[in-house]
């Protein structure tokens, strides 16, 4: 699949600002399942954009605005390609406990927002339980949207897995930081992932979709055999799914706190409005069936 994207972030301020600083997660990864063959990033008030890598390995783009201004817009655009994953590795729980797996799992594989405990996630936890890694990890992809309303507005950038829990609906990143804990429960290295979703309807009705930013999560699970690795199997339970050629990744963290898309700060009294948008294209022309119905 190849993809056009286009990540608009407005800001316009009461009064009159400086020094606005400002750290960007907004590049496409490369990873064996995608490419990112074009990137740019422009900037008004124009400004210079210096580039590095973080400690997980996403670009960050920093950007500083010192001379006086009253609005801000960061315009990203990049075009991507996609493949689709291989067949998720069926390992034994067994596997788990091995030290190859403790080595590729990292931090991913320790505890976070469980101690002290969360009420309600026990019954979740043994809920969750499958003959196999993998197949709790697909088990996950239906509960949550089972248990969990989608609804944009039951909880704020700043909630945790107990006001997901208490509100009964919140947002994917609700959905994926629940998915983490639940995940590391069972010993299950988990991590976040930002990136972008081609979320068009089904059929060729739409060529280009105006989205927001997406988390999904990413599982370490054990090899088939026993000299193989881990892998890292993408999950989006917001879709009920693994993840597919629609998702294009950014980066990983512990949490979304590691992998915001932007993050900032500026000197001065006034207030700010924000306004983001994302919008996708799709460059390439699906495949169709006999019957002339997109695949």
């Amino acid at each position: 699949m190849r993809l056009s994207i286009r990540y608009l972030t407005e800001y316009r301020y009461d009064g009159v600002v400086t020094d606005n600083l400002n750290a960007l997660r907004v590049r496409p990864a490369t990873t064996p399942y995608q490419r990112c063959d074009e990137f740019n990033t422009r900037v008004d008030p124009e400004a210079r954009v210096s580039r590095h890598v973080d400690y997980f390995g996403t670009e960050v783009l920093e950007f500083g605005v010192c001379a006086p201004h009253e609005q801000l817009s960061i315009d990203v655009r990049a075009r991507v390609a996609t493949a689709p994953a291989t067949q998720p590795p069926e390992g034994g729980w067994e596997a788990l406990g091995l030290p190859a797996y403790a080595e590729a799992a990292g931090e991913f594989g320790l505890p976070w927002q469980d101690q002290p405990e969360v009420p309600g996630l026990e019954g979740l936890h043994e809920e969750l339980r499958a003959a196999t890694p993998r197949q709790t990890l697909e088990r996950l992809c239906q509960l949550i949207p089972q248990r969990f309303e989608y609804r944009p507005g039951a909880t704020y950038v700043g909630s945790g897995v107990g006001d997901l829990l208490e509100a009964g609906a919140g947002v994917c990143q609700d959905f994926v930081h629940l998915s983490l804990v639940l995940l590391r429960r069972q010993g299950i290295a988990a991590r976040y992932v930002s990136g972008y979703l081609w979320a068009a309807p089904p059929g060729r009705g739409a060529e280009s979709v105006e989205v927001n930013t997406h988390a999904w999560l990413e599982a370490l699970l054990p090899p088939d055999a026993a000299d193989g690795e881990p892998v890292w199997v993408g999950a989006d339970p917001t879709n009920d799914g693994l993840a597919g050629e629609g998702h294009v990744k950014i980066g990983h963290g512990r949490f979304y706190a590691d992998v915001l898309p932007v993050k900032g700060l500026y000197r001065g009294p006034a207030g700010s409005e924000l306004r983001a948008t994302v919008t996708i294209s799709r460059l390439d022309t699906p495949p169709s069936d006999t019957d002339g119905r997109a695949l």
